[in-house]
């Protein structure tokens, strides 16, 4: 049993989509109980099996409620994939305190305390944890400072846990995403004056295909990472960015 959250939009509904075709039940954690329940009979009409929990996780007390109900329908918890979050825009010019403070509610702060509440479950199962993350952390983007320190926190989180929980068995890994097509993205694009010049801009960039990474591509990873095929993994930021973040741009035009 596999909890993702902000699994019934973009990256967590292709996550969720994809672990569930791989034989996993999947819990969708997310904040509107209509968008989550469509992905559940999704999955199920597909022939999976899902559930959903309907929880505000910028709300640390949200957090440990959603982990309860999932204890109380399967008993267990066999992996969990922190994936909710936006990109909300809050930069060292434009916000402050409490715009700082809530981004980092909703983009970090329930990436710690999932785990905290699901860990002494992890540790019976032996599970894995994913962490989704972004290149904002390593690249920079302007104007999202919140968003960005927190992505940082996630990878630092990340080989945190992977060192902590070595005694468990528990192995953390994260998946760094660059440019990826959600609905997300599509309503930040349309809000620019010239949304088809500014895509074809970014995609020119990405050297592998000239094309944005699939929900699916990162999809795949996420279940690798989760999977006994990645049993001796801890630690890594994978990058699933067709080369976006490290390869050099140059080779983006060649």
């Amino acid at each position: 049993m596999i909890i993702v959250t902000g699994g019934a939009k973009g990256i967590g509904e292709g996550i969720a989509k994809v672990l569930a075709g791989e034989g996993a039940t999947v819990v969708v954690v997310g904040r509107n109980q209509e968008d989550n329940e469509r992905v559940q009979s999704a999955i199920e009409a597909a022939g999976g099996n899902a559930f959903c929990v309907e929880a505000e996780l910028s709300h640390p007390e949200a957090c440990e409620k959603a982990i309860k109900s999932v204890i109380e329908k399967f008993s267990r918890i066999d992996g969990l994939v922190n994936n909710a979050g936006v990109n909300d825009g809050v930069g060292l010019e434009s916000g402050n305190y409490e715009r700082f403070m809530e981004s980092i509610h909703k983009n970090l702060v329930h990436y710690y305390l999932l785990a905290h509440f699901a860990l002494p479950y992890l540790k019976i199962s032996k599970g894995a944890i994913v962490n989704i993350s972004s290149k904002t952390a390593e690249t920079g983007q302007g104007n999202t400072s919140a968003y960005a320190a927190a992505n940082g926190g996630r990878n630092a989180l990340t080989r945190e846990w992977a060192v902590e929980l070595l005694k468990y068995g528990i192995r953390v890994n994260a998946v760094i995403v660059a440019e990826s097509w959600t609905p997300q993205y599509a309503t930040w694009i349309k809000t620019l004056t010239d949304p088809d010049g500014k895509l074809k801009e970014i995609t020119a960039k990405i050297p592998l295909e000239n094309r944005m990474t699939t929900p699916v591509e990162i999809a795949n990873a996420v279940a690798f990472l989760l999977s006994e095929k990645s049993s001796h993994t801890t630690g890594q930021l994978i990058h699933v960015d067709g080369g976006y973040v490290h390869l050099d741009r140059a080779l983006a035009n060649a």
